[in-house]
């Protein structure tokens, strides 16, 4: 059986390639000494037997996180036959600076360029034949939610674990960005000039010296306003609601002994109640808000202004997205 890992970005459609390739023949567990949960299923190609392994999404492998130095540990020991590497296709660019980092470790990578059918909807055309000569590995395009281009990178796939190539050279952090630009450049075309152009200049707004912080605070400064004031209406029903329960099933124990409904009312169900009213409603808020200003491509650029303070104390700057839901949690639902 040959082993394949799945490498990628946060929300490029790994996960949904994974599932598109492997069905209903997959499982899921955590690393071996590590907490970073990981997924493997099998598919079959002609007469061979695959196991593909879907490696933490990251977007880097400097080793940074665990999520970092798990999937740099795997890919660098060689367990895989291949690597293929999903990227974005509306966003090329940031996703080419980890398919470098990649072939400094193996040379046997495919590059899955997935969301074609979205990029297509926003006038994106990618020249996959020219990515390919440039970065000199195979490149697969799909729609993996509508299942386009599948069989043609099963087969990919196929061919790539057959064959032989080696790693390139290791390159500098700052040669890898300016090669992502260039190849982005070079085979990316956008049919709405105009957008693109207002993209880069919000990019700049959110990833500046001088605004980037600023907005990121207002930003989640009203995320937590919208969490705590919105939180007050559905907290003060749920606790009318909590309450006439409450007297309800004081009417049903009022015959049991004082120790048993004390137990059940005031230990049990007052508690879980209070419990329920104060944190669900916040929670349900503040998740979803967190969740779309990731679907938004927001956080990973909060995470980029952030990342040379973090560095000062030999960590990365996704840890000031940690922070920030920790924070949110033991500061303000205890008072909501």
């Amino acid at each position: 059986m040959k082993r394949v890992a799945l490498a990628g970005n946060p929300n490029v459609g790994k996960s949904t390639v994974f599932n598109a390739l492997t069905g209903l023949r997959q499982h899921t567990g955590n690393w071996a000494g590590k907490t970073v949960a990981t997924a493997r299923g099998e598919y079959v190609c002609g007469a061979q037997q695959f196991q593909l392994i879907d490696l933490p999404g990251t977007y880097s492998l400097a080793a940074h996180s665990q999520e970092e130095a798990v999937a740099r540990d795997f890919i660098e020991s060689g367990q895989a036959d291949a690597v293929v590497v999903v990227c974005d296709a509306t966003c090329l660019e940031r996703n080419l600076i980890l398919v470098l980092q990649v072939l400094e470790l193996t040379g046997k990578v495919l590059v899955c360029v997935n969301l074609m059918d979205e990029a297509r909807r926003l006038g994106i055309q990618v020249d996959l034949p020219a990515l390919s000569q440039r970065l000199g590995v195979p490149v697969v395009g799909v729609s993996a939610g509508r299942g386009e281009g599948l069989d043609e990178l099963k087969q990919a796939i196929a061919l790539l674990v057959n064959s032989n190539a080696s790693a390139v050279p290791q390159r500098a952090p700052q040669e890898r960005v300016t090669l992502a630009e260039r190849y982005a450049a070079q085979v990316v075309r956008s049919e709405n000039a105009q957008r693109q152009r207002r993209q880069q200049r919000l990019d700049h707004l959110l990833t500046s010296k001088t605004t980037g912080i600023p907005l990121m605070l207002l930003l989640f400064g009203a995320v937590v306003w919208l969490t705590v004031a919105g939180a007050n209406l559905p907290s003060a029903l749920l606790t009318q609601l909590f309450a006439r329960l409450g007297e309800v099933l004081e009417g049903w124990l009022a015959g049991a002994p004082d120790w048993l409904a004390g137990l059940l009312l005031d230990g049990v169900y007052r508690v879980t109640a209070w419990v329920v009213a104060v944190m669900l409603p916040p929670m349900a808020i503040f998740f979803p808000l967190f969740t779309l200003l990731e679907d938004l491509g927001y956080l990973p650029r909060v995470a980029f202004v952030m990342d040379h303070a973090f560095q000062k104390a030999k960590t990365c700057g996704k840890q000031c997205l940690t922070m920030c839901i920790i924070y949110i949690i033991l500061f303000f639902f205890p008072f909501l």
